[in-house]
């Protein structure tokens, strides 16, 4: 697909600020759009939005295709009439600088049963548009609304802990726990249309302001998630749903053992001989959402690391080959272009590059990377237009953390190469990117407030403090603004 020049930025709607605890798709989600388009950028970033579950990872969702409720905004709720400020009362005093992800869980399920029993009591005209979205919805929806409400009576543990009748789909199971959780299902389903219902119209409007939204689709799902549970021929398991092999990275400069992900493998045969058709409706759902997909580790198309179940890191494994060109034509075929950004880190060989450039999608350059010396593919002077650059993105530090942590050697080639003292270093990148040839040239927005490590989002394999970073209320200045809006348009983005 052809892009147009463009610049953007990296924030995911829980880092937004806000009264309630994360940030929401809300007044300040719009504020945060009429701010990005004043500035000239033409697009917006977020990290998958699916519910999370342990960890709070956005790349660990309970779904591939659901909404995360916990970005449902109250405030819109009660201009909908769904709340009133009575339904608030109990509302804690909230951390404005992180979002605290345990309070939260304890307080947003009950705010949003109370939007549910205002629903169930006066439907309303909003009862048939309820009915088409479940209709509509269908095909993930029923299997994500009765996996989650069998969750909640077995205490949120995951699925490998429930009865053997209902873990392994049981028919009769699974009639009976229709019928017994019948209205906890339709709550489910309630809390799916609330977030689809905010969505749509916050994505209409930045559609309106000239923005792309573009989201992410990680590669692999979680385990614990409604995709594996009600598809399990689709995944690596043995007879008793336990994963045979999982995803990881195998050991490298920077992790001597390796990363062990989890994540179940495929079973990608089974996908080719259906014509990929979860992966299709996967693609479809997401795009509905967004206008342009980031595949998340786009190397496992072409081959990934297989680790056996039940190791304990990801050094012994091996590499098996994926479905490749095969996949990409059959996704090509099916949505008649390929609006897809190739996240292409790590361990490149040439048949990922082929596979790649074979459907000219743009491959990352992360600018943090690039000042090891002069041949370090990630400096701009290498870069071709079709590739998309990134100061950094949310598994990396702060620019201005970079540079205060970066080996002296590091740092000393960076302020010759960028011919600056390093005092405001984080800017200095951002130019970089934005006069390179990149099509597309984004920066978390931490880059642009010139933050330091305490603002970093995420520290990959890393358990506990990821995610929850927000930013302040008054961050988005009106000098700020001009100032990006000045290099949008001196290097005509």
């Amino acid at each position: 697909m052809k892009f147009n020049r463009s610049a953007g930025v990296l924030l995911h709607p829980t880092s937004l600020p806000g009264d309630y605890g994360i940030g929401d798709l809300g007044p300040a989600a719009y504020a945060w759009l009429d701010w990005l388009a004043g500035c000239g950028c033409k697009l917006w970033q977020v990290l998958p939005l699916g519910p999370t579950g342990f960890g709070d990872s956005p790349y660990q969702c309970f779904s591939a295709f659901a909404g995360n409720p916990y970005l449902v905004s109250p405030q819109v709720l009660l201009e909908q009439g769904l709340l009133s400020n009575e339904d608030l009362a109990d509302m804690p005093t909230w951390d404005e600088q992180r979002v605290d992800f345990g309070r939260l869980y304890l307080w947003k399920p009950a705010l949003l049963e109370k939007a549910f029993r205002r629903f169930s009591e006066e439907p309303g005209a909003v009862q048939a548009e309820f009915t088409a979205f479940c209709a509509e919805n269908a095909s993930w929806l029923e299997d994500y609304a009765l996996f989650t409400a069998i969750k909640e009576t077995h205490g949120g543990g995951s699925w490998d802990g429930w009865p053997k009748n209902l873990r392994l789909r049981e028919r009769s199971a699974l009639q009976e726990a229709r019928a017994s959780l019948a209205s906890a299902i339709i709550r489910f389903s309630f809390y799916q249309f609330l977030f689809f219902r905010q969505w749509k119209a916050l994505h209409a409007y930045a559609n309106k302001k000239g923005l792309q939204i573009i989201g992410d689709i990680p590669i692999f799902v979680a385990y614990d998630s409604s995709d594996v549970w009600a598809h399990p021929n689709l995944f690596h398991l043995d007879d008793d749903g336990k994963p045979t092999v999982v995803a990881g990275v195998p050991p490298d400069y920077f992790s001597p053992t390796g990363q062990l992900w989890g994540n179940p493998l495929y079973k990608w045969e089974v996908h080719r001989a259906s014509g990929y058709a979860w992966w299709l409706e996967r693609m479809h759902a997401t795009l509905k959402l967004v206008d342009i997909l980031r595949i998340d580790h786009f190397r496992g198309f072409a081959g990934y690391w297989e680790i056996p179940a039940g190791n304990a890191t990801a050094e012994i494994g091996r590499w098996v080959k994926g479905p490749g060109e095969d996949f990409f034509k059959a996704v090509k075929a099916n949505l008649g272009s390929l609006p897809i950004l190739a996240e292409d880190l790590g361990v490149i060989t040439p048949d990922v590059v082929r596979l790649r450039d074979r459907f000219d999608l743009p491959g990352m350059k992360i600018l943090q990377f690039a000042f090891s010396g002069p041949d370090n593919p990630f400096l701009p002077h290498s870069y071709q237009q079709n590739c998309v650059v990134y100061t950094g993105t949310h598994d990396n530090d702060t620019t201005r953390g970079w540079y205060e942590s970066a080996p002296e050697a590091e740092k000393d080639f960076a302020r010759r190469y960028l011919q600056t003292d390093g005092n405001r270093f984080a800017w200095e990148l951002i130019r970089a990117a934005w006069s390179s040839v990149a099509v597309f040239a984004l920066a978390p927005l931490q880059e642009l407030l010139e933050l330091g490590n305490s603002a970093r989002m995420n520290y990959p394999s890393h358990l506990g403090g990821n995610w929850e970073w927000r930013m302040d209320k008054q961050a988005l200045s009106a000098e700020l603004q001009s100032r990006i809006k000045e290099l949008n348009w001196l290097y005509r983005r």
